[in-house]
Parts: structure tokens; C-alpha cells; sequence
């Protein structure tokens, strides 16, 4: 009768002194103290975790003796507690109780609302005590921890690759499934990761966000804006023309070729005069164009900036990439006139052509047999001439 007279007085004789705090049952006061005492007097026998509630040391058990008492009536998925079948439940019902002020966004769990907001606050509460970056997640802090320890603890069983978090090894593993979940609403291209569904969707709406500064041309993408500037390089901007009309006014006075702008001649010269102003600092070689060393530094560098988004391989040549893609497509661009057979690439044309002119560029030079494709020459110098 006690307990329910204060119920309907509300009164609250239990007061903690911490916080002021007040309570209408000693047993509600009591486990509050517990949250300032750090007690935990409930522990689990088989991994030792302890908990202040009785209540959760029950769920806790859970774990451990596979009980799943809390079971979804539409797909059968079973839970160990029943705020986990709630929460489960909105991925059919699609309720999103939990909306963020600043730009609607919703979601199904307050936790979940939590780390968005800090997207807006710019919070980044868990560090590295190494390096000192800093997260907004606790598993973005645990996949950085693991970079420093070398720890890759996501293996792929098909070929060997190993992850140091779980979002790339899943991302990886698309490649050998051929998953290709972010779908295009407006063409129904298909792709392996979501950044590139964000990229593929500026050539619908026309968005351009990377810009260059020096001809404000502007690109979908910041790997199109870089190898646009190379054509920046070395140009003196006083010598450009309008290329929109047309007009060549620069002419080699050797060959006749015509050129839109001074920059261009001066570098079509080189092939005359054989200049090559662009050394290796590494091993020396020269060049004519300052590109052409860009893309020879990779072979010292390994840097491979053309990625394939289908299966992730990765090119030091933009060519490279192209030829890549048609395994994909399976276009078939080259073809044979005589009897049109197709190739994906240039060099299997003129290979097959022999077939049909019947030269044969490899000669041995110890019997003068003719071969149409080194390959054959080199079998056959293993073969018969091979030195024992």
C-alpha cells in the first residue's frame, strides 16, 4: 500500500547525492548508485563480464547458449532481445522515428542519428593515440589501428587478398561474384561501389564540380581535372588562340603541319630537330613532351592511376584502361575486311592480317626460317638451336 500511495503522491524519499537525482523505490536508488560506484555486482561464470543489473547479466547469457527468444512473424529472423526485434521490425514497416533537424534525414535507430549529427558538428571523438587522426566512428579508429599494427584480419578464401577492414573486403568480394548492387535509376548501369554510381550520375544532370582554373574547362570527375592540366604544362598563355574558330595560325616550316597554338609547334618541332628538354632524374632517359615523362616516372614510381570499376585492376596508361574494358564489354572494335574476323585490340588485327598477307617479320638467323609472331620464332630457337 506504501509504494502505491507514493506512486499516486509521487513522492520520491530516495535522493542521490551526486546528482540530485530522486527516486520513488529504494531499488530503482540503488541501482542508479551503481552508474557512480562503477559496482558491478552480476557475473557472468563463463567470460567473466560483469553487469550492474541482474537483468542484463540474463541477456548477456544469451550469447552464450544461443537462445534467441524474440522471433520476427513476417521473415522468421530470430533475436536475442526484444529492442533488437524492435529495431528490426522498421526494415519492413519502414518507420524512421529518429529525424535530424538540420537536413531531415531519418533513421531507425537514435545511435544511428548520433553519428550523423556529428557529420554536422564536425565532432570526431575517438583518437589515435599514435598519430593523433581522429574519427567520428569507434570502427573507422579500429580499421586505422589496424594499418599500424599490419593487421589484415579480412582474408578472401578465392585469391588470397587480405583487408584491413570489412567494408573493402566486402568490396572486393563483388569482384568475384559480379555483385553489382548501386543500380543507375535512369540508364540501369550497374555498379560495384557506390562512389562510382555518384560519379556515373553527374553525366545525367550535367554536374561538373572540378574546374580548371587557368581555361575554367570543366570536369566530372577530379582525375579528368589532372590530366587536363597537363595540357597546361609549359604553355605560354600569351600565345593561345581561339580554338572554337578553327584557325591554325602556327605552321611548321618543315612539314606544312598547322597548329592552333605556339605551345603545340613548339612541340611538334622536337620531332625534327630530335630535342628532348625532359630528363629521368632516376635513370636519365629524355623526352620530348613533359607527359611523356609523367607516364614514364610510373615505371619508377608503380603509381597506377587508371582504375578499372568493374574488377578494381589498376593501369599506368589510359590506353591500357580502354584496351582493360573491352574483357568487359567484349567490344570488339577491329576488324578483319576479308573475312571479319574481330579484335578488341589494334595489335590482333595487324597479327591476324599475316595470315592472310603471309609475312612473316621473325626470321631465325642460323636456318632463315620464317615466322609471322615472335612467339613462334622464340619456340623455335628453344627447340632446334638451343645451346646444350
Amino acid at each position: 500500500m506504501k509504494m502505491e500511495n507514493r506512486e499516486q503522491n509521487e513522492e520520491k524519499p530516495y535522493k542521490c547525492n551526486m546528482c540530485m537525482t530522486e527516486f520513488t523505490f529504494k531499488c530503482k536508488f540503488i541501482k542508479h548508485m551503481r552508474m557512480h560506484t562503477g559496482e558491478k555486482p552480476y557475473k557472468c561464470d563463463i567470460c567473466m563480464s560483469e553487469f550492474r543489473e541482474n537483468g542484463n547479466l540474463k541477456k548477456h547469457m544469451r550469447i552464450h547458449t544461443g537462445e534467441k527468444p524474440y522471433k520476427c512473424e513476417l521473415c522468421m529472423s530470430e533475436f536475442t532481445q526484444k529492442s533488437n526485434l524492435t529495431i528490426h521490425m522498421r526494415s519492413h514497416t519502414g518507420e524512421k522515428p529518429f529525424k535530424c533537424e538540420l537536413c531531415m534525414s531519418e533513421f531507425t535507430q537514435k545511435s544511428n542519428l548520433k553519428r550523423h549529427m556529428r557529420s554536422h558538428t564536425g565532432e570526431k571523438p575517438f583518437k589515435c593515440e599514435l598519430c593523433m587522426s581522429e574519427y567520428r566512428q569507434k570502427n573507422d579508429l579500429m580499421d586505422h589501428m589496424r594499418r599500424h599494427r599490419g593487421e589484415k584480419p579480412y582474408k578472401c578464401e578465392l585469391c588470397g587478398s587480405e583487408f584491413t577492414d570489412k567494408s573493402n573486403f566486402r568490396r572486393h568480394m563483388r569482384i568475384h561474384t559480379g555483385e553489382k548492387p548501386y543500380k543507375c535509376g535512369i540508364c540501369m548501369s550497374e555498379f560495384i561501389q557506390k562512389s562510382n554510381l555518384r560519379i556515373h550520375m553527374r553525366s545525367h544532370i550535367g554536374d561538373k564540380p572540378y574546374t580548371c582554373e587557368i581555361c575554367k574547362s570543366e570536369f566530372t570527375q577530379k582525375g579528368g581535372l589532372s590530366i587536363h592540366m597537363r595540357t597546361h604544362a609549359g604553355v605560354f598563355m600569351s600565345e593561345f588562340t581561339d580554338e572554337s574558330s578553327g584557325e591554325k595560325p602556327f605552321q611548321c616550316g618543315i612539314c606544312m603541319s598547322r597548329f592552333t597554338d605556339g605551345s603545340n609547334l613548339r612541340t611538334h618541332m622536337r620531332l625534327h630537330t630530335g630535342e628532348k628538354p625532359f630528363q629521368c632524374e632516376v635513370c636519365a632517359s629524355r623526352f620530348s613532351q613533359k607527359s611523356h615523362l609523367f607516364t614514364h616516372m610510373r615505371k619508377h614510381t608503380g603509381e597506377r592511376p587508371y582504375k578499372c570499376g568493374t574488377c578494381m585492376s589498376e593501369f599506368k596508361h589510359k590506353s591500357n584502361l580502354r584496351s582493360h574494358m573491352r574483357k568487359h564489354t567484349g567490344v570488339k572494335p577491329y576488324k578483319c575486311e576479308l573475312c571479319m574476323s574481330e579484335f578488341s585490340e589494334n595489335v590482333g588485327l595487324k597479327k591476324h592480317m599475316r595470315i592472310h598477307t603471309g609475312e612473316k617479320l621473325h626470321r631465325c638467323d642460323v636456318c632463315m626460317r620464317e615466322y609471322t609472331e615472335i612467339n613462334n620464332l622464340k619456340r623455335h630457337m628453344r627447340k632446334h638451336h638451343a645451346t646444350k
